[in-house]
This record gives C-alpha cells, sequence and structure tokens, in this order.
C-alpha cells in the first residue's frame, strides 16, 4: 500500500466511493477500504437466484443518482454507466379502475390523473420542477445554511414540511392521485401523519418529472464500478475484504472519512471521540427494516392492468388509507397482513439482466426493526393481488430478512436501508448538532455515509460534502501552519478542491 496517504476513506458504498473521488479529483493521494469482497455496499449485484439471472442486492431504481450534481460532474458514461429510461418511472395499480402513473412528462401525469386532481397535480409540481436547478443544492445538502434560492426553498417548504396523509387528503379528492402520493412519501419508511414525509414525495416526483427514475443497464454494480473506475483514473487506490476494527490500523493518512453509520462509527472510532460526542451517536435512532425478495420469471409479470409494465417501478398498497395504516403497523413493531411493496422489473427494459424470454422481479416491504419474520408469503400475495398468474411464472426466489440484511451489511442496523431515521429531528441533527455535520470531535475523522445529510439514497452526496468539508479542514490547517512558520506553503498534499 505504499507510504502516508492524503486521505483514508473506511467503507465503498456510493457515499465512501464518491468521497474518495472528490479528494482524488482534488489532488490527494487516496485509499479506499472495505471490509466485503467486493465494492459497492448497497449498489450491488448478483445472481441470487439462478445462472444467468442478474439481481440487484439493494438498490434498484435511482432517481437520486440521476438527480445527483456530482454524477452529472463526473461523467460516468466515460467509465461504463447507461442509464435506461423505462417508458413510466412508476405506477401504482387499484383493486379496481385504471392505475396511477407518473409519467416523465409533467403533463402526461396530469391529463392521467384528470378532472381537479391533475389540476392540483400541476399546481403542486409544476413550478418545484421548475426550480429543482435551484433546489437540488440546498435540499441535496446540509439542511442549516443560508439557501441560495430562498423563496424556492420557502415553497418547498409550505409543503414539504407537512405530513403527507394531511397533505394528499388536502389537494387531491380522488383516490388515485392520494393513493399516487402516498407512495411516494411512504419511502421515507415513517407514518405518514409525521411531519416533513410530504418532502420525500415531493423530492421523488420532482425527480420523476426533471430526470425520470432510471435503472442502470447491466444492474446497480455498474454505477458502482464506474465510482471505482473514476477513482482508479485518478491515481486512487481500492482495498477490498479488510475490515478495520480501530482507526489505529489504519495507514498514516491528514484525513479519515468512514462510510459508517453512528454505531459503527463508535465501534471504529469511538476513542477518539469526546465523551458528549459518544453519547449522542449512542442516542441516534434507526429506524425500520426491510424484508426483501428476488424472482426470476419464465415471462413478464401478468399485471391486470397492462400499463403497469410501461413502469419500472410498481407501488402495490392500493388506497391512502391502506398504505398509512400499513406503515403505522410497521412502527408499532407489527407485520401488516397487506404490506406496501416495492416492486421493481428492470428485465423489462434491460435485456443483459435475464436469459431471453425470461426476467427479473425485485421486491421489499417495510417491517419491524431486526425482523427476522419471512414475509415471502405475503408479499406474493401482494404480487398476485394486482397480477394474477403471477405465482405461476416464477422459476426461483431468494428472500432476506431484516436481520439477514444487517449480516450481510453492517451499516443496515436492523435492516435499516436509510441509515437512520429521517424525521424532521434527525433531517436537522444528523448524526448529531454540528456546526459541520460531516465532522467529529476528532480532528481529521469525518463521517461520509447515509447517516449524514442529505440523508438515503444513491446520491454521492454525503460523500462529495463530507470530503469538501475535509479538504476545508486541511486548507485552515495548513495555512495555520504556514502562519506559524512565517510564510510558506498553505497546503500540504495538493490544492484544495
Amino acid at each position: 500500500m505504499g507510504g502516508a496517504y492524503d486521505a483514508v476513506v473506511v467503507g465503498a458504498g456510493p457515499n465512501g466511493l464518491a468521497a474518495a473521488v472528490v479528494l482524488a479529483r482534488a489532488g490527494r493521494s487516496v485509499l479506499l477500504i472495505e471490509a466485503a469482497d467486493s465494492i459497492g455496499g448497497g449498489c450491488r449485484s448478483a445472481a441470487l437466484t439462478l445462472p444467468g439471472f442478474v439481481h440487484d442486492v439493494c438498490s434498484a431504481i435511482h432517481p437520486l443518482a440521476a438527480a445527483s450534481p456530482l454524477f452529472r460532474e463526473l461523467d460516468l458514461g466515460d467509465h461504463g454507466l447507461v442509464w435506461i429510461q423505462p417508458g413510466a418511472p412508476l405506477a401504482h395499480p387499484f383493486d379496481d379502475g385504471p392505475p396511477a402513473l407518473l409519467e416523465r412528462s409533467l403533463e402526461a401525469t396530469v391529463l392521467g390523473l384528470g378532472g381537479a386532481d391533475g389540476a392540483a397535480w400541476r399546481r403542486l409540481f409544476a413550478p418545484l420542477a421548475e426550480a429543482w436547478p435551484r433546489l437540488e443544492g440546498q435540499l441535496l445538502g446540509p439542511p442549516l445554511r443560508w439557501p441560495g434560492s430562498p423563496l424556492a426553498l420557502a415553497r418547498f417548504g409550505v409543503r414539504g414540511l407537512r405530513g403527507a396523509a394531511g397533505l394528499a387528503r388536502s389537494l387531491f379528492s380522488g383516490e388515485r392521485a392520494r393513493a399516487l402520493f402516498a407512495g411516494l412519501a411512504a419511502h421515507s419508511i415513517l407514518p405518514l401523519e409525521r411531519a416533513a414525509t410530504s418532502a420525500v414525495a415531493l423530492v421523488l416526483g420532482i425527480a420523476g418529472h426533471r430526470v425520470g427514475w432510471p435503472l442502470p443497464r447491466g444492474g446497480a454494480q455498474r454505477l458502482a464500478d464506474a465510482l471505482a473506475s473514476k477513482l482508479a483514473g485518478l491515481g486512487g487506490e481500492i482495498e477490498t475484504g479488510r475490515r478495520v476494527g480501530d482507526l489505529a490500523e489504519l495507514p498514516p493518512a491528514r484525513s479519515v472519512l468512514l462510510d459508517l453509520t453512528p454505531r459503527e462509527l463508535l465501534r471504529v472510532a469511538g476513542r477518539r471521540l469526546s465523551g458528549g460526542e459518544h453519547r449522542r451517536l449512542g442516542r441516534f435512532r434507526f429506524g425500520p427494516g426491510v424484508f426483501k425478495m428476488d424472482f426470476a420469471l419464465d415471462g413478464p409479470i401478468p399485471w391486470r392492468s397492462v400499463e403497469c409494465a410501461r413502469a419500472g417501478t410498481v407501488h402495490l398498497g392500493g388506497s391512502l388509507d391502506e398504505i398509512a395504516d400499513g406503515e403505522r403497523r410497521v412502527w408499532r413493531g407489527e407485520h401488516p397482513e397487506r404490506p406496501f411493496v416495492l416492486l421493481a422489473q428492470p428485465s423489462l427494459f434491460d435485456p443483459t439482466r435475464a436469459p431471453a424470454g425470461r426476467h427479473t422481479v425485485w421486491a421489499y416491504c417495510h417491517v419491524p426493526a431486526g425482523s427476522d419474520r419471512d414475509l415471502s408469503a405475503l408479499i406474493e400475495a401482494q404480487i398476485e393481488r394486482f397480477a394474477p398468474g403471477f405465482r405461476d411464472r416464477v422459476l426461483a426466489r431468494s428472500a432476506q430478512t431484516a436481520l439477514e440484511l444487517e449480516a450481510s451489511n453492517p451499516n443496515c442496523v436492523g435492516g435499516d436501508i436509510t441509515g437512520g431515521v429521517t424525521d424532521l429531528a434527525q433531517i436537522l441533527a444528523r448524526p448529531v448538532a454540528r456546526p459541520v455535520p460531516y465532522a467529529t470531535s476528532a480532528p481529521g475523522v469525518f463521517v461520509c455515509s447515509s447517516s449524514t445529510p442529505p440523508g438515503g439514497g444513491v446520491h454521492g452526496m454525503c460523500g462529495y460534502h463530507a470530503a469538501r468539508a475535509a479538504l476545508a479542514e486541511r486548507a485552515r490547517f495548513g495555512a495555520v501552519e504556514a502562519g506559524s512558520r512565517g510564510g510558506g506553503s498553505a497546503r500540504q498534499g495538493g490544492p484544495p478542491a
């Protein structure tokens, strides 16, 4: 591995990879260390069922990656990443009548919802989608800073700070629009009455209209591989299969960035942190987990509503009331009999995912934290509810409980895939209240995981902002050193980016 590095990054999920790329792009020497035998963290692909079927291990559909300012800058297409846009980002079927569709076109979505609800959807999303270039930096970064576009942010906040169930009922009179909005908000993995659950629905809806909900050709692993290729081209090094137990095990480095949740941060760096920070990190709250399934099929899903075959993602949960009831039950420690199921059907749009004529399906539902229950029958029943004959097409299936997910990825505490609860309190103080949320009380040690702003999702922005904080600290430290010597260089290891 050589001698000292400017920076060592621990954890090669999307945020660790992003942090390493940003540092290397600034001219720093970087070593990225990953405990698993392959990079990617929650952005990996594998043959989970049968040979020739490519399944995404965790993330599958990537609206926030497509919306990420960092990924847009990196030209990852030059490193093998190809985005595929399904015909529609999202379908939400019902027991009776046509599904509600989130279309790339705002006007097509409005037309599909029709009448007063279509007009209400336009009033809600049109100004926010138009303002997205002014909002993205604020919504995908630390929340406690002066906004670059205060009027646009205020317009977003008036709606986004509300509970999704209440906002949907106040804006829409029909069940189709209400349920479509509720399904977007349920990605928060919070009861839909909670404050700020509407913000999740708004961001995902805006992304659908601005950039779509694309999937990487060949699987989610291709996104991680593209970031690794970018890092290698900048001179960065990657070491896999090495689990770090303590910061003392790392090679000398001016900065250490940890793509770890607070629990793992305390395990690795606890001895370096102040007593107060140790206690605050110990109080960080993790949310419910997920139960995930992958299927190999002998044909496409036989949707009752054929329009669902246009969508890369399908939300299975019926009405707003049913979705909201299920999410409340999960937070009470229960397993709903009709869970809200998030389903992706990538092979309809990406033929590399399965042998000719065959298909892959990815699905999960929310469960209480640490659940070890097998909910295969419940998920399959929800799919069968909207696609009679689905079970007859299953060639093989793979299932993973929340506890098994944590065992495979320690960052998913209790099966939590969002890096911790994303309620209003932990949006504003994530992982603890600090002027620079990526810094720690240990000099030179930073956190770059989804437990920092802006939180969960594959976007790399936690890593980007943590790397910028590390570069800023080194620049300040270099300036102090130079001043104490009466002059000289204000930096070591490259210019601040």
